[in-house]
């Protein structure tokens, strides 16, 4: 072998790999824009976090807000309100879990599904976990809570399901107190 074939290997392996090389960053430039195009488009990250001012909902009163497209029920809970939530069994429940993200594997007691210690704030999405309506809440149904007129779902003072074709409880979204009049979700 001379010294000029031995040269020419050298050229054709360098000519191999800068064209493997070329390929691959081609390749990545035509991929590029079709998995970023599936992140979450801006408006959609600046929804994801909002702050709620409660100060003005009294006891007894709801506040819907907007919260990544669904409804949020956001309700100051009377007394009476918790202690009938409290009282129920969690045999009665259809749903004996939380559906409470902050809670994670927690049954549906009340303590579980209030976001206060003493039970005074309800953060629910209100979305009927049956078919997606919105139920009517303050006290609607059989069960003082909420009432979805479209098929039937009855749910108590805690959000929970206690009757009608809904599968499960009002889901909680992620939501915390971060001073004494905000809420935020998210």
């Amino acid at each position: 072998m001379s010294h000029a074939e031995d040269h020419e290997g050298t050229r054709r392996d360098f000519l191999y790999y800068a064209t493997a090389g070329a390929g691959v960053v081609a390749t990545g430039a035509a991929v590029w824009p079709l998995v970023n195009q599936m992140n979450p488009s801006a408006d959609v990250q600046a929804l994801a976090s909002i702050r709620v001012d409660v100060s003005g909902v009294s006891e007894g009163s709801q506040l819907s807000v907007k919260f990544l497209g669904k409804p949020v029920f956001i309700r100051r809970r009377t007394a009476e309100e918790i202690e009938a939530a409290r009282a129920v069994s969690l045999d009665e429940l259809p749903d004996p879990l939380s559906q409470n993200p902050n809670k994670p594997n927690t049954d549906a007691s009340d303590a579980n599904r209030a976001m206060d210690e003493n039970g005074e704030w309800l953060v629910m999405i209100g979305v009927c976990t049956h078919l997606g309506c919105v139920p009517i809440g303050n006290g609607a149904g059989d069960f003082s809570g909420w009432f979805c007129p479209c098929h039937g779902s009855h749910y108590d003072e805690a959000g929970r399901i206690r009757r009608g074709p809904a599968p499960r409880n009002l889901d909680i979204p992620v939501a915390e107190f971060i001073d004494d009049t905000t809420i935020q979700l998210g």
